[in-house]
């Protein structure tokens, strides 16, 4: 390594690299270092604006805890998330498609009993939300944990009240016998992703709005079917075609009814007249999920003129 010029470094810190012996890891170093370094010559990066980018990083890191994830809402904001979710979470219809997890998601909401009331929020319209979970061939799936997130009326979650004492607005729930769960909600309303960090910042220089269409967010989890993180956003916002963190999908968007029959009212425990959401998810198992991902990474690796092996499940050139 003497004489080291811009054109080649790059040649250079791969053969450094080229000495680790996890090839997934070795694969991953060389196409990140592929694709900064041609990012630096291609745009003639400046030095003020290579650490411009290292003091921005430097801040996202600072500000992010165990209830702000602001790195996470970096990677929402510039498509990455919706990205990485969409190569990791392949779906073929039937299907339910995956969106971004978000910077809201907690570790910490209760189990709760169907029909459960998610939020301590009296301003909020309440929701009552009747779903099924079935797999690809129409059967239904029981015992599936069921997580639910969403803000409240005003569009703020409970980790962005300073004063918060413990969750609200979310909870986890198991799927029935019949793969069935309810439980009553709110009407989600559009709101503003956090302005005041670097996130933000990033934002109103780029001339982006940051306000989110209303959505509740699910998580659905069991051993043997592939992890499904989606949302659910009631059709007619303001922001369905412009979302900041590039979450919604034509097959997410939802047409919100009322309870309109005494007994599916007595049934649910919920008045006439209160706001109704239906949904049939669906989940793909663990095999097909990975044979998905496997279709597709060998037809992206072919589009590269690379062929490829498996290791851990996971591309790799073949030497």
């Amino acid at each position: 390594m003497k004489d080291l010029t811009t054109e080649n470094i790059t040649e250079n810190v791969h053969i450094v690299n080229s000495q680790c012996s996890d090839p997934r890891l070795r694969y991953l170093f060389e196409r990140i270092v592929t694709h900064l370094h041609d990012f630096a010559r291609e745009t003639r990066l400046s030095t003020e604006e290579w650490q411009a980018g290292v003091q921005f990083l430097t801040e996202v890191g600072q500000i992010s805890n165990d209830l702000r994830h602001e790195m996470i809402l970096l990677s929402d904001t510039l498509g990455l998330s919706m990205l990485v979710d969409s190569i990791n979470h392949p779906r073929m219809p039937p299907a339910t498609e995956g969106t971004v997890l978000g910077p809201f998601h907690t570790h910490d909401a209760e189990t709760m009993d169907h029909g459960a009331v998610l939020h301590s929020d009296p301003d909020a319209t309440s929701l009552l939300c009747v779903c099924s979970i079935k797999d690809s061939q129409g059967n239904p799936v029981s015992d599936v944990k069921v997580d639910v997130w969403e803000g409240d009326s005003k569009g703020f979650y409970d980790v962005q009240n300073p004063n918060r004492a413990g969750p609200d607005g979310r909870g986890v729930l198991q799927s029935d016998s019949e793969g069935m769960f309810f439980l009553r909600a709110i009407v989600p309303v559009p709101y503003p992703i956090p302005m005041d960090g670097p996130v933000g910042k990033m934002l109103s220089k780029l001339g982006r709005h940051p306000n989110r269409p209303g959505h509740v967010h699910f998580m659905m989890d069991k051993p043997g079917y592939d992890l499904l993180i989606t949302a659910l956003y009631p059709r007619g916002d303001p922001y369905e075609a412009s979302d900041p963190v590039f979450g919604v999908k034509d097959s997410l968007i939802v047409d919100l009814s009322t309870v309109e029959d005494s007994k599916m009212a007595a049934k649910y425990a919920v008045e006439l007249g209160t706001k109704l959401l239906t949904y049939d998810f669906v989940l793909l198992t663990e095999p097909e999920a990975r044979e998905l991902r496997k279709k597709n990474a060998i037809e992206a690796m072919e589009k590269q003129q690379r062929k490829v092996v498996f290791h851990n499940d996971l591309p790799v050139p073949a030497q």
